[in-house]
């Protein structure tokens, strides 16, 4: 019988993308993201809810996600999702969510860069030709 594990996200990147490379020299890239869901309760209270994932991205897109996702950046995943169980510090047992990427589209806007201060931007900055009027 066949089988398929399939997961599909859209969230928010919620760690700066960290890439590495394996010893064969295979890039990847890690980070975190959040998805939220709002709902009502049956008492009319209004509620959010956030789950965290690790995502890890393979090859050439692993190192497009490292130089173009950030923190705070919209994000869709697509991917094979894992529980990982580990111990913690304190000896609890934990599990996480992973997902093996194989598909990351970036969504939204990237951060803009910072802007000059008031007062520091002269006409000859604005990348574009300045007429004298309008309708000149």
């Amino acid at each position: 019988m066949a089988s398929l594990n399939k997961v599909i996200l859209i969230g928010n990147v919620g760690t700066d993308p960290e890439l590495r490379y394996t010893p064969n020299g295979n890039p990847v890239t890690s980070f975190r993201m959040a998805t939220n869901r709002r709902y009502t309760t049956s008492a009319g209270e209004s509620r959010e809810e956030t789950d965290w994932f690790r995502i890890t991205v393979w090859g050439k897109q692993a190192e497009q996600c490292n130089e173009f996702l950030s923190k705070g950046r919209q994000v869709y995943v697509e991917g094979r999702l894992h529980a990982r169980n580990w111990q913690g510090q304190d000896g609890q047992m934990r599990t996480s969510l992973e997902v093996t990427a194989n598909q990351v589209l970036f969504l939204g806007k990237p951060a803009l860069a910072s802007l000059p201060e008031a007062g520091e931007l002269e006409p000859e900055d604005i990348p574009f030709e300045q007429s004298e009027g309008v309708g000149s």
